[in-house]
């Protein structure tokens, strides 16, 4: 009994061991934290095996994709600030933007990589009501102005971003526009996306003509593209699947629904379209540079040699009889 005890437990822990390597790929509940949230909402990839259908057009499509980390960043905050005069509220915002410049430089950011942009400044009104004995009247008055500006701060490492945020946000300034990515030398990004490329068709063309196709006897057509895209492009939105209303459970009562939060993840090209992927592994946002070659081989037609043509050549034979009577008949020789 002893025996057949150890026996089932070694053979329970032996198929636990198994489930543990295999991971929670088919667990009936499987772990958000490990599949991730954002596959719920979003589509599962799809394995079809493609139908080859052969033809005499040979076509070589090569695709190459290079991850390029920014050389400099450039982030734009907007501020915007109202005041009962007009140099009141020139004075407010500048004193809110100095004291940002201030925090920026403290850490580490020079003063040339901050630019303030004026965006508006106009007076802003107010509806005075007047009352008569039989009507109202409303009327337009001035009661300040307001003043919108931006600030543009440049960096260059991805990390500064967030004291950039905390310099900000200490100061009242919360209004993020944008974050803006910049390549200093984006044609040497595309030269080596382009040799890459060139060696690769090389090798196809002689993978073709090992098959038996010697691709000068083909006429050939080409194409190529070239793109760049930024993080900006690539972000998407979701929900979570689960929603847990800690209130209910404290109160001991029903689910309580709850609104749930909108994430956004950064989502950048896929790899499996292309053929060579450069500095394929990222952990940070990057700007994706792609290029596509694309080369139809053509059979070309068979040139047409004419028949000989056979001349038939009839050679004629003249004769003169004499006009006295002669019977004497000569050949009259016409070469």
């Amino acid at each position: 009994m002893k025996k057949l005890i150890l026996t089932f437990a070694l053979l329970f822990s032996y198929v636990n061991l198994i489930g543990q390597h295999k991971g929670n790929y088919d667990a009936s509940i499987s772990r958000q934290n490990i599949s991730g949230n954002a596959i719920v909402y979003g589509h599962m990839p799809k394995h079809n095996m493609s139908t080859l259908n052969p033809n005499s057009t040979i076509t070589i499509d090569v695709r190459a994709l290079q991850n390029v980390k920014a050389s400099s960043y450039t982030a734009i905050f907007n501020v915007s600030q109202i005041g009962e005069t007009a140099e009141i509220t020139k004075n407010l915002i500048q004193n809110k933007i100095d004291a940002i410049k201030k925090a920026l430089l403290n850490i580490g950011i020079s003063e040339k990589s901050i630019v303030i942009d004026v965006i508006s400044f106009v007076p802003v009104y107010e509806v005075e009501v007047t009352k008569k004995l039989f009507s109202k009247s409303y009327t337009e008055v001035p009661k300040g102005f307001e003043l919108q500006q931006n600030i543009h701060i440049q960096f260059t490492e991805a990390n500064q971003f967030e004291k950039i945020l905390s310099a900000c946000a200490n100061n009242e300034v919360y209004n993020l526009v944008k974050v803006d990515y910049f390549i200093d030398n984006i044609a040497e990004v595309y030269n080596n996306l382009q040799s890459k490329l060139l060696a690769l068709i090389k090798d196809k063309k002689d993978y073709y003509n090992a098959l038996g196709f010697n691709l000068n006897d083909y006429n050939a057509m080409m194409a190529d593209q070239k793109y760049c895209y930024f993080p900006k492009d690539f972000y998407q939105s979701y929900q979570a699947f689960n929603s847990i209303s800690f209130e209910a459970i404290n109160q001991s009562k029903g689910i309580t629904s709850v609104k749930k939060q909108t994430s956004y993840y950064y989502q950048p090209l896929p790899y499996h379209n292309y053929d060579i992927v450069i500095n394929s592994a990222i952990l940070e946002p990057v700007i994706q540079v792609g290029m596509e070659i694309k080369i139809n081989f053509s059979p070309k037609p068979k040139e047409n040699t004419p028949e000989p043509i056979t001349k038939t050549e009839t050679k004629h034979k003249y004769y003169v009889i004499s006009p006295n009577g002669n019977v004497d008949i000569k050949e009259l020789n016409t070469n």
